[in-house]
């Protein structure tokens, strides 16, 4: 396994006002609102389907990454279903090529009405910051899905890509959508 680790990335772990394990110090802000300033905000809301099937379908595929592994994403989770301190790997690319981006679950929501869970990055993810993934029901029957996220470059190739960054992840969140409306779609 290739990880890409900036020499930046490995002097910031050891940096005093950052909670243990993740390489930011604003962890758990994709729970509470406003987002903090100083990284990039990502929002994306989509209409995935109608009923209590679809939200179960969705909330499943979601919390025990699915999701992520039907849109060509490579995980590896601690367990099988999310849970907060789990550790999660991420990885897109082939061989030499390959990132792997380690993240630790920072919050989980299983909720009659709202299921779903938070990562945050780790020393050797590309980027520094949280990206939080929900399935709410709504009163009137439908089933959203949303992205919500922070992040900054914590690598020199994530800072080289400068605004290109947030476009794909602009674009990845679209795909979860996608993939998530199929995926429930196909029961």
């Amino acid at each position: 396994m290739t990880r890409i680790i900036s020499e930046g990335a490995r002097r910031q772990s050891h940096a005093p006002d950052r909670p243990e394990g993740v390489n930011y110090p604003d962890r758990g802000a994709t729970r509470r609102r406003p987002l903090p300033d100083g990284y990039h905000h990502l929002h994306h809301r989509v209409l995935i389907g109608r009923g209590r099937a679809a939200f179960e379908t969705a909330g499943a595929a979601v919390t025990t990454f699915r999701l992520h592994r039907a849109t060509g994403m490579r995980v590896r989770a601690e367990h099988g279903a999310v849970r907060p301190g789990g550790r999660v790997e991420v990885g897109i690319g082939f061989g030499p090529l390959r990132i792997d981006a380690p993240c630790e679950v920072i919050w989980t929501a299983y909720e009659p009405a709202r299921v779903g869970f938070a990562y945050g990055t780790l020393d050797g993810h590309p980027e520094c910051g949280e990206e939080a993934f929900l399935v709410e029901l709504a009163a009137d029957g439908s089933v959203w899905f949303s992205v919500t996220a922070f992040s900054r470059p914590a690598a020199w190739y994530t800072r080289l890509a400068g605004p290109l960054v947030p476009v794909l992840q602009r674009g990845y969140a679209r795909l979860l959508g996608r993939g998530l409306r199929a995926l429930v779609a196909r029961g």
